[in-house]
């Protein structure tokens, strides 16, 4: 019987998506019941037993010494970010443990950084599970008027970005490229979930949105990764119509749970003028704009 594990079900997407071209076998003109490569080919090129693979895969071998799982990534053509999940899939490179409690809390320090930046940044904090744990005015004017700002001060109700992307309509709107924006938030969630597989919220969260949208569960099935650090969204805006700008994340120190995301544009650029815009309406406003329901 498959019991297929998520190191299991990893293993098989990324030998599906590669032919045997790809890899510089033979194909010795035979019909493939399936796509991708077979499971004896991936354990030749990893060099390992096409029963050890076969048992990996299946989630009847719990370990892969990191040898192993070098040889994998070597055989499977995985990408850095890739590479990193895997390890963090595997049982025996040790998983960091999740955090107990629900109440994430961000620094008065982090606080007033966040204030700071607000003249020139828009910028949030999340945490653990993309929960907005805090943003400054500008950073909700930009990517949640339609919340209450002091939304993220309520450890029960909190936006996650996460969910919003997929549950959001105002959200969704927002992206230009919302299938961009929506497999980026996903292969995220992967490496969340992978590093932290004792985390029941965040496993809720993720049969939530499995079963709230089909789209996500597609995305979902496709085990892409993809970690957070820079990107370049279209929005539109709204309040100030169609804008570029280009998102970067950074590890808090101290925090190694947290993330200081932020929002700049091309000096000079009309996205620029836009934001510019958009921090003389985070000052002046402090009641949200009439709305949708919070996500």
């Amino acid at each position: 019987m498959d019991r297929t594990s998520p190191l299991g079900a990893f293993l098989k997407a990324r030998r599906a998506r590669l032919s045997p071209d790809d890899v510089g076998l033979p194909r010795y003109g035979d019909r493939r019941r399936v796509p991708g490569l077979r499971r004896e080919e991936v354990a030749l090129l990893a060099g390992v037993s096409a029963g050890y693979y076969t048992r990996l895969e299946q989630g009847r071998q719990a370990n892969a010494s990191p040898e192993v799982l070098d040889a994998l990534a070597r055989a499977l053509h995985l990408s850095p970010a890739e590479r990193d999940h895997l390890y963090d899939l595997s049982s025996t490179t040790g998983h960091r443990p999740a955090v107990s409690g629900d109440d994430e809390r961000v620094s008065a320090d982090l606080r007033t950084l966040l204030t700071t930046m607000a003249a020139h940044v828009p910028a949030l904090v999340v945490g653990r599970r993309n929960d907005v744990l805090a943003w400054n005015r500008t950073g909700h004017a930009l990517l949640a008027p339609h919340l209450d700002f002091a939304a993220p001060d309520d450890p029960g109700g909190r936006p996650n970005l996460s969910r919003m992307v997929f549950l959001d309509a105002p959200t969704r709107a927002l992206h230009r490229d919302w299938p961009a924006k929506a497999r980026a938030v996903v292969g995220n969630l992967r490496i969340l979930t992978a590093r932290n597989p004792g985390d029941t919220h965040l496993a809720a969260l993720i049969a939530e949105l499995t079963a709230r949208s089909a789209e996500f569960r597609s995305m979902w099935d496709a085990h892409t990764v993809a970690p957070c650090g820079r990107d370049v969204h279209t929005l539109a805006h709204p309040a100030v119509g169609e804008l570029t700008v280009t998102q970067q994340t950074f590890d808090v120190p101290k925090e190694p749970h947290q993330s200081l995301v932020t929002f700049t544009a091309e000096p000079g650029s009309p996205s620029t003028a836009a934001l510019e815009a958009l921090k003389t309406r985070g000052r002046t406003v402090d009641a949200p704009v009439a709305c949708a329901p919070t996500p």
